[in-house]
């Protein structure tokens, strides 16, 4: 029996995904770095194992009725986990922020400000005082009445409408209208009201024009159908609805991302005209502090808002006072350049969970884990040292840190190391080894041990030369000012900078109608798909070439099953008990609803009969449970699928399954998906890559791997642009932009520009000297 006051968390047996039995002891009040490549099960260790298992013990002791109210993870696969205390998880990844999330309600910091205009405003004469609430755009109390709280007013106009006006109605003049049944229905109703729809649109009278496409009116009429002759067609009461108005309401309230981005073509969004896009009502908007208002302090960036608060009088100084010590420790981690309110979709995730970190920070716990899941993602080397030193603080208070890390630098300032592998998904799941880091140096079949300890300079490259450049700018937006870059052709260019510098900003100026571009492929870090029906094998194109091989079998044929038989997604050859998801909600009373495999398919998704159908001893649920790399074996002699599954093992993905769902896929991952299907594709003439962080999640041996992919591009004639903060990345370019100086308002410019040996000795840079150190060491 280990003591309560056993120092370290001991796991025993944790199978969770592709573990194998794994027994480890992680020191309690220590910073432990979890590493290991892409795959290997680190994050399983940490986050699906230890972290689950906490959170588990937590629920336990919390009243029924207030679980259901938690999002509960299940529990772990592991025989025994001792000496745990309770956990906070601080992910990657990003819960959907809506327009109204903004910095200032991620850290709370909205709440002390608003508090302080309430209690120490200056009020005009005669005003009463306003709640605390009152100064929130996101309440009816304090909401800008014409724009509800939004800033921005959208409306729509006959030329967006109808872009081409010598149509007729019914001929489709106008755009903004469904497809489909909905838009015929619409014509319908508008012919039985009596309207012309077969002269084009601009002989209509003005009148009629603007009734049709902006009346509120929603006249009810009954509608002859005229369609096919041999069908009967019954009479039916049609709703009108204008163009104005199904925009609009498609927009408001449309939970599909295509109908919403389809409905905002044909709007123009403005400034609220009432409240001049601060949001607010004009009461909350006459109160100062400082002389400015609410929205003028929210505007500021952090690192100037703290410098502007001073107070006079004791209510005014405790809560100045109680901000400013908010502030701090999202300063420290260098986000000083965000405003409070800078939407959070803005955010990268990198931001986002650092936001996260300094809210903790403040927090005060102690005698907790902390698991942190890559924070020095998106991170700069410069602001990788202020993470490391807000890390130790945590242990100081106290608390154990557990990270899950590729950063050479956070592991070197470990105390601990836990290194997972040797590779990824079945040959992976050990633990190479727990320990100082130092120990890791013996260990031969590391893969971390050959970067962590290697400090011969970076190989010398020869530079390639540039075959033109394409002029992009000058770029006014964000904290950009008139900024002109010049990006070389032909070879491979690395933008550098601190965290919101204007990389990205300056990179997403690069457009197809640029002169000298040709084909542009943006590969970012967006989700392949929001559902479990989205997986590897369906956004690659794989899942259909194999669907056809299966329907192409003697057994398949003999049934009569075509290839939408083996599709999971549509009626047919899908369980139907589960509809091709492999897995069933059940909801408990009190509990919150957890998720079972299918009692009738046991998650394989496909009823018993399409599962009688094999392909060399396989069905096409077995199939879809392949690794990538096991399904490049088993369809060695398919070319279609063999190219597929190739481009996939070259970008370091052989450990996913093929019907790995999206949501389990990390931004990296992600990323990395779309380059292959990219790179599957027959090369046609001159392409430019574009690429942010495409090393984000990425083991420094899996970025060798994809470094090898990127220059074969640039060799077969290519152009690839990344935003990048990994300096091996940048020494191995051809070119580099380095943006800044600083974030935010200190940035925005371009510091230097040339090959990599050159912007390493650039005065003023921030990326320089950690530059120089990768090409010298």
């Amino acid at each position: 029996m280990h003591s309560p006051h056993d120092p370290y968390v001991r796991v025993r047996g944790a199978r969770e995904h592709n573990l194998q039995g794994v027994d480890v002891d992680i020191p309690r009040d220590a910073v432990a770095v979890f590493t290991g490549v892409s795959g290997s099960g680190k994050s399983s260790l940490a986050f699906g194992t230890i972290y689950a298992e906490a959170q588990r013990r937590y629920f336990e002791s919390v009243a029924p009725y207030a679980r259901r109210l938690i999002h509960q993870v299940g529990a772990p696969k592991v025989g025994e986990i001792t000496g745990l205390p309770p956990a906070v998880s601080l992910e990657q990844r990003r819960s959907a922020p809506t327009s109204r999330s903004s910095v200032g309600t991620v850290t709370n910091l909205s709440n002390s400000l608003r508090m302080l205009f309430s209690r120490a405003g200056s009020y005009p004469p005669g005003a009463e005082r306003l709640d605390s609430d009152a100064f929130s755009p996101n309440t009816a109390a304090g909401a800008c009445p014409a724009c509800h709280g939004l800033g921005r007013v959208h409306d729509t106009s006959e030329e967006l409408l109808v872009p081409d006006p010598s149509l007729s109605i019914r001929d489709g003049a106008i755009a903004a209208w469904p497809g489909a049944w909905q838009g015929k229905n619409l014509r319908d109703i508008l012919d039985a009201l009596g309207y012309d729809v077969d002269r084009p649109w601009r002989e209509l009278p003005a009148e009629q024009r603007e009734w049709i496409l902006l009346t509120d009116e929603q006249p009810v009429v009954t509608v002859h159908p005229v369609r096919d002759a041999d069908r009967i067609q019954r009479p039916y009461q049609g709703t009108y609805m204008s163009a104005r108005r199904y925009v609009l309401k498609t927009f408001a309230d449309s939970r599909s991302q295509t109908l919403r981005a389809k409905a905002e073509r044909f709007l123009t969004s403005a400034p609220c005209p009432v409240c001049g896009g601060s949001r607010l009502r004009p009461e909350a908007l006459a109160v100062t502090f400082a002389g400015r208002t609410i929205a003028e302090l929210a505007a500021l960036p952090l690192a100037e808002l703290a410098g502007t608060l001073t107070a006079d009088g004791e209510t005014a100084r405790v809560l100045t006072e109680d901000l400013k010590s908010r502030i701090a420790p999202v300063l420290e981690l260098g986000l000083g350049y965000l405003s409070l309110d800078r939407a959070t979709p803005t955010l990268s995730a990198g931001e986002l969970q650092r936001l996260r970190l300094a809210t903790q920070l403040r927090s005060g716990l102690f005698g907790v884990v902390y698991v942190l899941d890559e924070p020095s993602a998106g991170l700069h080397p410069a602001d990788t040292e202020a993470l490391l030193t807000v890390l130790a603080r945590l242990k100081r208070a106290g608390n154990s840190v557990f990270v899950v890390e590729h950063h050479l630098d956070v592991m070197r300032g470990a105390d601990w190391l836990v290194d997972v592998g040797p590779r990824a998904g079945e040959h992976g799941g050990r633990v190479l080894h727990s320990g100082p880091v130092a120990g890791l140096a013996g260990v031969q079949e590391s893969a971390t041990a050959r970067f962590l300890f290697d400090d011969s300079p970076a190989p010398v490259r020869e530079v390639r030369a540039p075959r033109g450049h394409l002029e992009v700018g000058p770029v006014t937006r964000h904290n950009l000012r008139g900024v002109t870059a010049a990006f070389p052709l032909g070879v491979f260019t690395a933008v550098t900078g601190v965290s919101g510098s204007g990389k990205s900003t300056l990179v997403g100026e690069i457009t197809e109608d640029l002169p000298g571009v040709g084909r542009l492929v943006s590969v970012d870090q967006r989700p392949i798909g929001r559902t479990p029906r989205s997986n590897l094998a369906t956004y690659t194109g794989l899942f259909d070439v194999v669907r056809k091989v299966f329907a192409a079998t003697d057994e398949a044929r003999a049934r009569g099953y075509g290839v939408g038989r083996f599709s999971f997604n549509v009626p047919g050859g899908r369980c139907e008990t589960c509809q091709g998801e492999g897995f069933v909600s059940v909801e408990l009373l009190f509990l919150p609803s957890t998720y079972a495999p299918c009692p009738d398919c046991a998650g394989a998704r496909y009823n018993p009969e399409t599962l009688q159908v094999t392909y060399r001893g396989r069905t096409i649920a077995e199939v879809l449970d392949l690794t990538v790399e096991a399904a490049a074996a088993f369809f060695a002699d398919t070319p279609a699928v063999a190219r597929s599954l190739g481009t996939l093992l070259d970008v370091g993905l052989g450990y996913l399954r093929l019907g790995q769902p999206a949501t389990e896929l990390s931004g990296g991952e992600a990323q990395r998906i779309k380059l292959a299907s990219e790179l599957q594709r027959g090369r046609r003439g001159h392409t430019l890559y574009l690429l942010d962080e495409p090393t984000t999640g990425l083991h420094p041996a899996d970025v060798e791997v994809l470094m090898r992919q990127l220059h074969g591009l640039v060799d077969a004639g290519h152009t690839v642009v990344v935003v990048e903060h990994d300096m091996t990345v940048v020494a191995g370019a051809d070119w580099v932009i380095d943006l800044g100086p600083g974030g935010g308002d200190a940035g925005g410019r371009i510091v230097a520009a040339g090959p990599p040996r050159q912007v390493a000795r650039a005065e003023g840079s921030a990326t320089a000297p950690y530059l120089a150190r990768t090409l010298g060491r």
